[in-house]
């Protein structure tokens, strides 16, 4: 026990003086534990772990051994408080049954869905015969049919009938949850309208960034035309409502899609560039370079252009993160110390986990930090290197670019394949052609565009970024035309990419011989995310789409309709491909709107429509039904129609040696603030207690 206790002694002492980056990563632990549970926290279990954390405070009394234990299980706790804090506060009505009608609302953001329609998000709601209590804060309504009768301005109330329904669960057990992903941006329906959207009331004097951000966007758009003036307004602007999804897809297919997000490399970019022209223009006169501290005050200019483009482009993750790494770094030079370490990259992450807590949960929070923690760990030893070998300047520029692009691209990679369900093999490639370019001629010319707007004479320096964006744009296009661009991976269990960043940070954190103990957790993630299983069947929530793994793959029960799930599910096995291909591999469809599959110990039968499920009367042991109307039957068989499924959400069945394992969303999901039954449901549940 004593020789125990020595050898932690050491290695806690051996850390010394590099602890800080590790209070992000424990308070990140809270966060995460927070969204793991299944039952919600009452406020008082809430109040208690913020109450625990602060024994933060007296961990200098716990000697250098226990202290930092104790300051970590702390922070664990303090991050659960601070999540389950942030989930009451931005707490809010959400929509519990299908609603059509009039919907009235304020402009609040302008985008594009998955299916490239033009969408709406309005506050200050009103929808027709509702309690204002009961009305959602936020709805996001996407526009079909015949518009452009009212170009949607930022501010602007609108009026228009449509269709609204609760934020959708996930579309298989363990996926990701759309409803907290609502709850957190304090959207309480989303839906569709076919009709026109017509103007209420013109924009009033709130959300000024917001109207900035759009005029700037237009005004990029109107001097560079198609998507190569999309592509300067989301870079200049954030805003990506005029990029088309064939480009979206090109950059994102070739590991370009970072270029759009305001991010770290934009950020650092404009940052660097106003920092450099700054300080050679005060150097360039002589009373200022004599009597003036010139790198602060050109620090001290920069940090306000980068709040500026902070404001200016939204604020998500990636550039709040950013900004702060920018701002620690222009402080730092403006007080003589460090710019870059991984103690600005833990600030940063402070500050983004303090103020959003939910973020951790993101890919853009997971790829960001990933890739920041691991280039500043690297350009670290790459540093501690150049002491003994300095190349010549070329070449040193050469390698910075490749080193960074790999190691953007490894530490991010196993992130966008867990999310995205897809890797770039030739995203490399792609970028080492690709970012100097953003670097040296697109956000320098941006900025010296931004910078001449006023006086309108922008079109020159537009015209220039322009042919960089022309470049980027043709090397998306072309790279992701090779064959083997894409491929195609299968979504991980949950545990794999907390063990995979467990890994990583020991690697970059951890000082001395032992950081190498990092590859264990991630060699076990790694294990872990070959040898996950697919579920054998995947069922809908409606009841209106059946997938079942077959030798071939995932085979579907329909050839269309519920398409985002069909991709969805598709994506996640690692198969790719298209709905209609799938739907080929299906075993038997003895009728046309009636699909079969005979499995071991069990035969599924999927039918599809009211006729088809008045028509059905069988109802045998070892049967599984599932109908998109709803079904009364007895018998052996088991039953998912729209009416169970409401309560279980969709469902997955995996083979087991006593027959099949059911798994279904609720069971994995829980019951958490965003997971409420429905106001009707509560009322059946109370009479059948009665």
């Amino acid at each position: 026990m004593g020789q125990a206790f020595q050898w932690l002694e050491r290695v806690v002492i051996g850390q010394r003086g590099h602890l800080f980056p590790w209070v992000p990563v424990c308070l990140a632990g809270g966060i995460g534990l927070y969204f793991a549970l299944r039952v919600e926290p009452a406020p008082a279990v809430l109040a208690a772990c913020g109450l625990a954390g602060l024994a933060v405070f007296g961990q200098a009394r716990a000697g250098a051994v226990f202290g930092p234990l104790l300051a970590a299980l702390a922070l664990v706790a303090l991050g659960v408080a601070l999540a389950g804090a942030r989930a009451h506060q931005v707490a809010g009505p959400v929509l519990d049954f299908r609603y059509y009608g009039a919907i009235e609302g304020r402009v609040v953001r302008i985008d594009r869905s998955a299916s490239d329609a033009l969408r709406l998000t309005l506050d200050r709601v009103v929808l027709e015969r509702m309690d204002p209590d009961d009305t959602p804060l936020r709805v996001r309504v996407s526009l079909h049919g015949t518009q452009g009768f009212y170009d949607p301005e930022p501010g602007a109330t609108v009026i228009l009938t449509g269709h609204l329904s609760p934020p959708g669960g996930a579309v298989e057990p363990g996926g990701f949850d759309f409803r907290r992903h609502a709850w957190f941006l304090q959207l309480g329906a989303v839906g569709y309208t076919r009709n026109p959207v017509l103007m209420l009331e013109p924009p009033g004097a709130g959300l000024p960034l917001f109207r900035a951000r759009m005029w700037l966007s237009e005004r990029v758009q109107a001097r560079l035309p198609g998507e190569t003036g999309a592509f300067a307004a989301a870079i200049m602007s954030g805003d990506r409502s005029g990029m088309g999804e064939d480009t979206l897809q090109a950059l994102r297919d070739t590991n370009l899609a970072h270029l759009l997000a305001i991010s770290g490399l934009h950020m650092g970019l404009l940052a660097g560039f106003v920092f450099a022209a700054l300080r050679l223009a005060l150097l360039l006169l002589p009373w200022t370079r004599h009597c003036w501290p010139v790198k602060k005050v050109a620090a001290f200019g920069a940090l306000w252009a980068a709040a500026g483009y902070l404001a200016l482009s939204g604020g998500n993750v990636a550039t709040e993160r950013a900004f702060i790494m920018a701002a620690a770094a222009l402080c730092a030079l403006m007080l003589d110390r460090r710019a870059l370490s991984l103690r600005s990259v833990a600030v940063a992450a402070l500050v983004v986990l303090m103020l959003r807590p939910e973020a951790l949960l993101g890919p853009g929070f997971q790829m960001s930090f990933a890739a920041t923690t691991a280039l500043v760990a690297v350009f670290e030893q790459v540093s501690r290197a150049q002491r003994s070998w300095r190349p010549p300047p070329w070449l040193g520029a050469v390698l910075s670019v490749v080193v960074s692009s790999a190691v953007a691209g490894a530490a991010t990679a196993p992130v966008g394949m867990a999310h995205f369900n897809q890797a770039a093999p030739y995203g490399l490639l792609a970028n080492l052609v690709s970012v100097p370019v953003m670097g040296m001629l697109v956000v320098p010319m941006g900025v010296v565009a931004a910078l001449l707007m006023p006086l309108g004479w922008d079109g020159a320096a537009l015209a220039v970024m322009g042919l960089g964006l022309d470049w980027i744009l043709a090397v998306a296009h072309h790279v992701a035309a090779w064959e083997g661009a894409v491929r195609h991976v299968k979504a991980p269990m949950p545990a794999v990419l907390p063990l995979l960043a467990l890994g990583g940070l020991i690697l970059c954190l951890w000082r001395g011989p032992g950081r190498l103990a990092g590859l264990a957790p991630a060699a076990l993630g790694l294990t872990l995310w070959v040898v996950t299983e697919r579920p054998a069947i995947l069922v809908n929530d409606t009841g209106t789409l059946v997938g079942v793994m077959t030798p071939e793959g995932r085979a579907l029960s329909r050839a269309r309709g519920s398409g985002f799930v069909a991709n969805t599910w598709l994506e996640n096995d690692g198969q790719g491909g298209v709905q209609e291909g799938a739907a080929e591999l299906w075993p038997d469809r003895p009728a046309k709107r009636t699909a079969r599959a005979v499995l071991e110990g069990a035969t599924l039968v999927h039918l599809q429509g009211k006729r088809a499920t008045e028509a059905w009367t069988g109802c045998a042991k070892g049967q599984i039904l599932v109908t998109s109307a709803p079904l009364r039957l007895s018998g052996g068989c088991e039953i998912l129609d729209p009416d169970r499924l409401r309560r279980t959400g969709a469902v997955a069945y995996w083979p087991a040696e006593d027959g099949w394992r059911r798994v279904t969303d609720a069971d994995r999901a829980g019951t958490r603030l965003w997971h409420r039954r429905p106001k009707a449901e509560e009322r059946r549940v109370a009479q059948a207690d009665q």
